[in-house]
């Protein structure tokens, strides 16, 4: 018998009202309303195959309104994914269940990011979009050619991150990018009316966009209106104009669908409403048969693509494999390694920041995969190397993205485009920007995702700019956040040693802390990474009485500090941290090597003394900046704040 759209459809609502009432939580009001859409996009368009979920040429599907979890978890079980299975979704928000209450990325095959934070779907999704145009360009549309398609809701375009994803995508003419807006008037307070007035469709046409309205309960023109976008070399719009918890007989329409079970006697009423005579979570074979059908569209498609795979050049599959498994080449540790060597034949006194830049000119040129970009602070970020071309709407196959002054939609595209596979993204703006990009590190970080944040004007150090600009407590906040690796280097060797740590660091992002001012060469060494370690002896004392531990532009203070002690017949060790994630990962032998038990030990670090205690000790002595900081020379501010040799040492005698 021939299924209707209607009763496909009718099951994403059936599933998704079931499991929200069952879990007594949830959201069901989006899934019912946006059923009708999905529907469409998963047996008419989308270009998938359930059997293999990281098959490369896959269409991409992001529910940025990822409160509606229930439809993709309904859309997964229906098209014949491996997971959820029925149970699944009957654990919905239950502990253990991939059935979380929000999308998250590793839980399920099919879910392609972690939703929840509004708008970030929307602005990782530019990611996705880029980064597949960037590979098309590299491998041609025989490999690479494939849509992005976000489902968005209103919380989705208030967030201000969209407008800064909007405005990226416009810019970029990211036409394989193509956006389904839940236009359904309703927020958790009530009607957008109460907070919104502006024209949403006059927003994405002045960015640049493709923008159609179609009734988002009209299979056929939903499905008309997708074809079009597909056709249009612009990113698209498509506000589907739909109403929430569609064929809840009291509720639908109004807030209360929006994050609340119907209720028993809702759901009764609408399962009459909706011809949908069915028990909870049973879905008639014939309806089952007919979704699994659509689900097993894409094998055709799958197959052909392997086909032309197959028939490539064995180097570019090779390559192309290697990328999209996240590996390094083989030759990555030699080419650092010669480097470091170049820089102990010829040492450097430059910023960290530059030194970055000198890094990336030894690793861009091994590492193909590598897309750099900044916040329109490329200049101060050093974030370009000499071999990047740019890449823009008139040439995808360049590597350097210039992101403009948006450092939030910066960072979300940033995971796009490694959770797309076969790019590694970094991107730079100034360390107290962070704030900017907190939301989306803090997804990276979530997602296990490799993304290499260049964050500059580390300190004080950037002296006249005054407090505004001076990341006073931002090293202590990230190093709070669960799987970010901070890395402080304090010259040009740490710099590069930091940098390798980083691209390896496959499962999570890294942020690398950079000076502004120039700093001397401290490492004469390079038989073997010693940042690897996360903290190490640079200056041994056979009598030491001090430990001091510093990080990047501190650690050559130290150093002057030391030599001060020393000529007063104090002995002091030094030792550089230039990440505390990885000296805490060390056996505890040498940690307790590194830091001695009998010597007092002293941190210094022009930022907030938060945390540092758990390395001094309770008798240690803990020397950072407990304020913001204020406008002047580097050198005067240094003084001001007491991170002098002199005053450091001064600080260690009383304490002795």
């Amino acid at each position: 018998m021939t299924v209707s759209h209607k009763d496909m459809a009718n099951a994403i609502r059936a599933l998704s009202m079931d499991a929200v009432e069952k879990a007594k939580s949830g959201h069901p009001g989006m899934p019912m309303g946006m059923a009708d859409v999905a529907t469409v996009l998963f047996t008419k368009v989308m270009k998938y195959d359930p059997s293999d979920s990281h098959w490369a040429d896959r269409d991409r599907f992001i529910l940025s309104a990822g409160h509606g979890s229930m439809l993709i978890y309904s859309l997964l079980y229906l098209t014949g994914y491996e997971r959820p299975t029925l149970d699944d979704i009957k654990n919905f928000r239950q502990l253990h269940s991939p059935c979380a209450g929000h999308p998250e990325y590793g839980e399920l095959p099919g879910v392609e990011m972690t939703t929840g934070p509004l708008g970030q779907g929307l602005a990782t999704s530019v990611g996705f979009a880029l980064a597949e145009r960037h590979l098309n360009a590299q491998y041609g549309d025989d490999l690479v050619s494939h849509y992005t398609y976000v489902i968005a809701g209103d919380g989705c375009l208030m967030e201000g991150v969209s407008q800064e994803a909007i405005s990226l995508a416009g810019h970029l003419g990211l036409g394989r990018l193509i956006v389904l807006w839940d236009d359904n008037e309703i927020s958790i307070d009530g009607p957008i009316s109460l907070s919104s007035s502006e024209d949403m469709n006059k927003r994405f046409d002045a960015a640049g966009w493709h923008v159609q309205s179609v009734d988002g309960h009209d299979p056929e023109a939903v499905e008309a209106a997708i074809r079009a976008a597909q056709n249009d070399p612009r990113p698209s719009l498509i506000g589907c104009k739909t109403v929430i918890g569609y064929g809840a007989p009291t509720k639908q329409g109004t807030a209360s669908t929006h994050g609340s079970p119907l209720g028993a006697a809702e759901i009764e009423g609408t399962r009459e409403a909706l011809g949908w005579p069915h028990a909870a979570f049973e879905i008639p074979t014939e309806v089952l048969d007919a979704w699994r059908a659509a689900g097993k569209r894409g094998a055709a498609d799958r197959a052909a693509w392997l086909d032309r795979f197959k028939a490539a050049p064995a180097e570019v599959q090779t390559e192309f494999e290697r990328r999209m498994r996240g590996e390094l080449p083989g030759n990555f540790g030699e080419a650092v390694k010669s480097y470091i060597d170049s820089l102990i034949a010829n040492p450097q006194k430059v910023a960290t920041r530059k030194a970055s830049e000198m890094a990336l000119e030894a690793i861009n040129a091994v590492l193909t995969e590598t897309v750099g970009g900044s916040a329109d602070l490329t200049g101060s970020n050093n974030t370009k190397t000499k071999g990047q071309a740019i890449l823009n709407k008139d040439n995808y196959g360049g590597r350097y993205i210039h992101y403009g002054i948006r450092e939030f939609g910066m960072a979300a595209a940033m995971n796009g485009l490694a959770l797309h596979g076969g790019v590694i993204p970094y991107g730079g703006t100034f360390l107290v920007f962070t704030d900017y990009c907190r939301p989306a590190i803090r997804l990276s970080a979530i997602q296990h995702q490799r993304v290499v944040y260049v964050m500059t004007h580390d300190s004080i150090g950037l002296g006249e700019d005054g407090p505004t600009h001076q990341p006073i407590e931002h090293l202590a906040s990230f190093r709070a956040m669960p799987n970010v690796k901070v890395f402080r280097p304090a010259d040009v060797v740490e710099t590069a040693e930091c940098w390798q740590l980083a691209l390896e660091n496959a499962h999570g992002p890294s942020i690398l802390a950079l000076t502004r001012q120039n700093l001397p060469q401290l490492r004469t060494d390079a038989a073997e990474n010693r940042s690897a370690r996360g903290a190490y002896r640079l200056r041994d004392a056979a009598n030491a009485r001090v430990t001091l531990i510093a990080t990047g532009s501190e650690v050559h203070i130290a150093l002057e500090a030391a030599d001060l002690l020393a000529a007063k017949g104090v002995e002091a060790e030094v030792v550089s941290m230039p990440s505390w994630e990885l000296f805490d990962a060390q056996p505890e032998d040498y940690r307790r090597d590194v830091l001695k038990p009998s010597t007092l030990k002293v941190a210094i670090e022009a930022a907030s003394p938060f945390g540092w205690q758990k390395y001094v000790g309770e008798k240690g002595l803990v020397l950072g900046i407990d304020r913001f900081g204020a406008s002047a020379p580097a050198e005067d501010l240094y003084d001001f704040f007491g991170l002098t040799p002199n005053k450091i040492a001064e600080a260690v005698n009383a304490a002795l």
